[in-house]
């Protein structure tokens, strides 16, 4: 008798034994509970003005997420026009608290990058995103909605370099020189950077730098169309006036070598075919002397709509793809396309 309880009391505590493993490390919630904003500006109207730059211009809090352990967490905050369902969100920021604020002049300038209209009051929502690990997904906040009007300023774009071999035959100062190269911009501060750049001879070389030094670059080793911080060179066998994309998100980047001109109603052709431009070296913009009728145009590259350039507000700022451009009256006109620096430009002047 003393045996078989002896017997029950051993397999008894396996089973405990066992039930403990099993209960080692952390067992995910089946209902995970999203962070929650629990204070901020939700419904309010936010007027910014340039005199209260360095105060704050609003603060947000929010819950920890409910994954049913304890565990650290990042967060991302997001901003988005009203109605746009997130489509194309602009970073405010990111920290490993819960809470997060903006002075003023740092709100006002990321409305300003998201297109947002200056001295025009906007409907805006506010969301946060959780980060936990690679193991659960990432958590989306309800978002809030608040009514903001940012101020006038020249935005200032966060950008990248593109220094290397081409840099002195180019206009571009010394060869290899992050303080003098061309930038690729971030118009929506996304870590996703565009520009142009002119390579006036063939075989170039170059590099990315997300500074105007060598503290950090990068390149591609695999000549794949991926990019490795301090990869190699990255080569061009040909000239010409090239459209780089840089996505640092994924690591990745494409070029395009373009040659630029107009086309529409106004032009001598009509619609049927464009009027080649040229570049100017010094001035690094695009230029044509020619007779425009009233009418309609836009720009164009590479005699095909795959890529052209249009202006959807009638302000000389270039929208890709966008509206017609608006020739009012008849004349020999200079026009000139700049796309040395994002927001791209253009004039018409009439000689």
């Amino acid at each position: 008798m003393k045996k078989l309880n002896l017997l029950i009391f051993v397999l008894t505590g396996l089973l405990v034994f066992a039930s403990c493993e099993d209960s080692l490390g952390p067992k995910f919630s089946t209902n995970v509970e999203p962070t929650k904003i629990t204070t901020g500006p939700s419904g309010e109207s936010i007027v910014l003005t340039e005199e209260n730059a360095d105060e704050t211009a609003f603060e947000i809090e929010w819950s920890k997420p409910g994954v049913g352990f304890r565990t650290a967490a990042d967060y991302k905050v997001e901003m988005a026009p009203s109605g746009t369902d997130f489509e194309s969100p602009t970073d405010l920021g990111q920290t490993s608290e819960t809470s997060f604020s903006m002075t003023v002049g740092e709100f006002n300038n990321s409305l300003l990058a998201a297109g947002l209209p200056a001295n025009v009051e906007s409907e805006i929502e506010v969301r946060v995103i959780t980060d936990i690990n690679d193991d659960i997904e990432q958590m989306l906040s309800d978002p809030i909605s608040m009514s903001v009007t940012p101020y006038f300023i020249d935005v200032s774009y966060p950008q990248i370099f593109v220094p290397g071999s081409y840099q002195s035959a180019s206009g571009y100062g010394n060869d290899w020189t992050p303080q003098d190269a061309p930038p690729l911009t971030s118009v929506e501060s996304n870590e996703q950077y565009e520009g142009y750049v002119y390579m006036a001879n063939g075989g170039n070389q170059y590099k990315f730098t997300p500074e105007r030094d060598w503290d950090a670059d990068y390149g591609d080793s695999g000549g794949d169309g991926s990019l490795e911080a301090g990869g190699n060179n990255i080569e061009l066998a040909d000239p010409g006036y090239y459209k780089i994309n840089v996505n640092l998100n994924t690591l990745t980047y494409t070029v395009l070598n373009t040659q630029w001109g107009v086309i529409g109603s106004a032009t001598p052709n009509g619609w049927d075919s464009d009027q080649d431009m040229s570049y100017d070296l010094v001035d690094k913009v695009w230029t044509i002397t020619l007779n425009l009728s009233a009418g309609e145009m836009k720009f164009r590259a590479n005699d095909a709509w795959d890529l052209d350039y249009g202006d959807n507000e009638g302000d000389g700022i270039l929208d890709q793809g966008g509206s017609n451009i608006q020739v009012a009256e008849s004349g020999n006109y200079t026009v000139t396309l700049d796309l040395s620096e994002a927001p791209y430009s253009y004039s018409l002047s009439q000689n």
